[in-house]
């Protein structure tokens, strides 16, 4: 016996192996149940969703001899002889090739007779909206008034081909993609039936892949076990067939285009190329790996909008971080263009590359985007470099002003102790409050964890505050940060107007939205306006280091 495909072997025979369209389905039922039962229907949606198989178990439905609860018995000799084929009451049409006024003509001369066996004749066209305009207008009339023993089903996947004349006389049916969960369902049961080994991770990726189509589904899974026939099919191995790549490539690649490292982005597709993944396929699961960042970065519950395993969410999460999301959509908006470039191209991996170098190189594109970007960069560039002039440590400060008194001020606290030791902190001057470098700085003592999350922080500030959004990060670029308790930092503003936007809710939860998902911190900020005058220049250390400062050894020397 020859070998029949899964999505042959497994296409639904009753409504109720229907998988992912109930509200179609429930609404079917229930008109055969009811005897309410339209004159034509329009199914239309993506492909490989059950439209042409919902509507030839609604014919065998509607002239089974015994439904059962508005499903067809699949037993009685009208349901075997329509499932066969054989039936003259259920009439199958290709509108892609048989597309014409004649082929419609002899529709209309066939409807006068009634059925010989059933209840109804049952017009299934498939690809409808490839008839012609005349073929259109010739299936008008019918439409409109029809025997009342014949029943047309219309399917497509392109409806706005569709004349709205005849989509005025259809009961339309929207069938939606199949959601993953679904997909992996029913996956799952059929290798058990059909006693395939393989990983869960596999049947994901293929469910993943397959874009809401159950039948690409089943498709995809039959080129993997032929593959790798009698071996269990492993998630590299699914990899392989479909030419896909591993999402921790996405992120070496995306790391690389973010750090503007143009060497190892072309690096990294010369790998793919030669493990002979598929370059458009590539450019569509990196599309994904981006949103996917953009969801992070935008909406606070995104995970659940993101299906993927906790290790793979946690690096995520890491990349999220990395760019902002002008920037990520940018990138998005260049993969798409290529995207629908890779169709059509012969030299694909060029094209690749070239879009490669423009996300590295945003001098390279003169539209607003690429300048906005390389404006962002400077701007975060001049932040990092204040950052670093205001952390000098003491230590340093006093080698570059060779030890020399009424040098510099010192303006950062000490380089980080051996023995891992937690290092001073010194609060930076701020714009305006310099204090008197004659005056030494206050040394302030702080809880471990306390001074953990300030120097944390601290560390961090100008990287946190280049990941909010909107005008806020204008208004956090002058601000100090100081302890404000157990768990809580307070943000010393230097003037009104910047701590009256700064202040505000939306700015501070997102601040510790990030610090909680970036580093691994429960902290909370509190705010507050910098008085006039006001020395910011206190050490914060801990309690042995304060004692070891004040107790001090004593020598007395003898008169």
């Amino acid at each position: 016996m020859s070998y029949t495909a899964l999505y042959r072997k497994w296409r639904p025979v009753s409504f109720e192996d229907v998988k992912g369209q109930d509200p179609i389905v429930q609404t079917l039922k229930n008109q055969i149940t009811s005897e309410r039962i339209g004159h034509a229907y329009l199914f239309c949606g993506t492909r490989g969703t059950g439209k042409t198989s919902i509507a030839k178990i609604f014919a065998r439905a509607v002239n089974c001899e015994h439904p059962a609860d508005g499903s067809p018995c699949n037993e009685c000799p009208t349901c075997r002889s329509i499932q066969a084929g054989s039936s003259m009451n259920v009439v199958e049409i290709d509108a892609a090739s048989n597309n014409g006024v004649e082929n419609i003509r002899d529709i209309r001369e066939q409807v006068q007779y009634p059925p010989t066996e059933g209840r109804y004749r049952v017009y299934i066209i498939d690809e409808v909206h490839m008839l012609s305009i005349g073929a259109f207008n010739a299936l008008l009339k019918t439409l409109e008034e029809p025997p009342s023993y014949v029943i047309f089903i219309l399917a497509t996947t392109e409806v706005h081909k569709i004349p709205i004349t005849i989509l005025s006389r259809c009961q339309r049916y929207d069938f939606k993609r199949i959601s993953l969960e679904t997909i992996a369902d029913h996956l799952r049961e059929l290798t058990r039936a059909e006693q395939i080994q393989v990983e869960d991770k596999a049947l994901l990726y293929v469910a993943k892949a397959a874009d809401g189509s159950l039948r690409d589904a089943l498709s995809l899974l039959d080129q993997c076990v032929a593959f790798h026939y009698g071996k269990v099919l492993t998630y590299d191995n699914a990899l392989e067939v479909l030419g896909a790549v591993d999402s921790s490539v996405f992120s070496q690649m995306f790391g690389a285009i973010v750090e503007s490292r143009t060497k190892d982005c072309i690096c990294r597709l010369e790998d793919i190329v030669i493990q002979g993944r598929e370059l458009g396929q590539f450019v569509t699961d990196f599309i994904w790996y981006m949103r996917n960042l953009l969801l992070i970065q935008s909406a606070d519950d995104a995970e659940g909008l993101v299906d993927m395993s906790e290790e793979n969410l946690k690096q995520l999460r890491s990349d999220a971080g990395k760019a902002d999301g002008n920037t990520l959509m940018r990138y998005i908006r260049i993969f798409s263009e290529l995207s629908n470039q890779l169709r059509y191209a012969s030299q694909k991996r060029v094209l690749v590359e070239v879009a490669l170098i423009k996300l590295t190189r945003p001098s390279m594109e003169p539209n607003l985007d690429a300048i906005l970007q390389r404006l962002g960069d400077l701007e975060a560039q001049m932040e990092d470099l204040e950052a670093g002039r205001m952390a000098i440590p003491a230590a340093a400060v006093s080698r570059m002003s060779g030890g020399i008194p009424g040098g510099p001020p010192q303006t950062g606290g000490a380089m980080p102790l051996s023995g891992g030791a937690v290092p001073q902190i010194t609060a930076p001057y701020a714009a305006g409050l310099q204090a008197d470098p004659g005056v030494p700085p206050e040394k302030v003592a702080l809880p471990q964890a306390q001074l953990e999350d300030l120097k944390l922080v601290r560390n961090e500030w100008a990287k946190i505050v280049r990941s909010i959004g909107g005008g806020a990060k204008s208004y956090l670029r002058d601000t100090v940060v100081e302890p404000g308790g157990e768990g809580c930092l307070t943000i010393v503003f230097m003037d009104s107007m910047s701590y009256d936007m700064g202040k505000r809710p939306t700015v501070i939860g997102e601040l510790e939205r990030y610090v909680e998902t970036n580093f691994g911190r429960s902290i909370y900020f509190k705010t507050r306006l910098a008085g006039r005058g006001e020395r910011l220049n206190t050490i914060y250390v801990t309690q042995e280091e304060l004692e070891e400062k004040i107790h001090m050894d004593i020598t007395y020397e003898d008169e």
